[in-house]
């Protein structure tokens, strides 16, 4: 269990939680909370990280999630884990994904949306759920638009 916020994994966690540049650098992002955990690929799950409190009530339904995994779940203290997240509870690293243009435009009949110059990581995760709704094969963004795995546009796709 990890009992301090001086802790070198805890560092890691915040500052990926606040720097695009080392989630980009790791090709990784973080997800929050039970139902983002019970929604991540397993072969896109890194990392996982609880709250002591959190295990307790919840350990069956992450074992059961991880059970095909060789992931190890990592314990925090209640303290050291509202430290690292916004959230309470579950806190993952998941790798982010890269497609090729090709991939997108395969489908007998793409749908492509373009998004230029979107700011706003709420707006954007609301897109993202929407389009994919709406039956979307992919999404251009350029590159004045927010980070896609920024913290809050992650949340914001939930469901999605």
């Amino acid at each position: 269990m990890i009992t301090s916020t001086s802790n070198a994994r805890i560092k890691r966690l915040v500052n990926l939680k606040k720097k695009r540049k080392l989630r980009d650098e790791e090709g990784v992002f973080l997800v929050e909370g039970i139902r983002m955990f019970r929604e991540v690929p397993l072969d896109k799950l890194k990392e996982v990280y609880v709250s002591e409190s959190f295990y307790k009530k919840e350990k069956d339904t992450v074992k059961e999630v991880l059970k095909d995994s060789k992931i190890r779940v990592e314990e925090l203290t209640d303290t050291v884990f509202s430290h690292a997240s916004d959230t309470k509870g579950i806190l993952c690293v998941v790798e982010q994904m890269n497609h090729k243009i090709s991939e997108l435009t395969s489908a007998e009949c793409p749908l492509i949306m373009v998004l230029d110059h979107l700011q706003d990581p709420g707006n954007l995760g609301t897109i993202l759920r929407t389009a994919e709704g709406a039956g979307v094969t992919g999404i251009l963004m350029d590159r004045e638009c927010v980070d896609i795995y920024n913290p809050k546009t992650i949340r914001s796709t939930m469901g999605s």
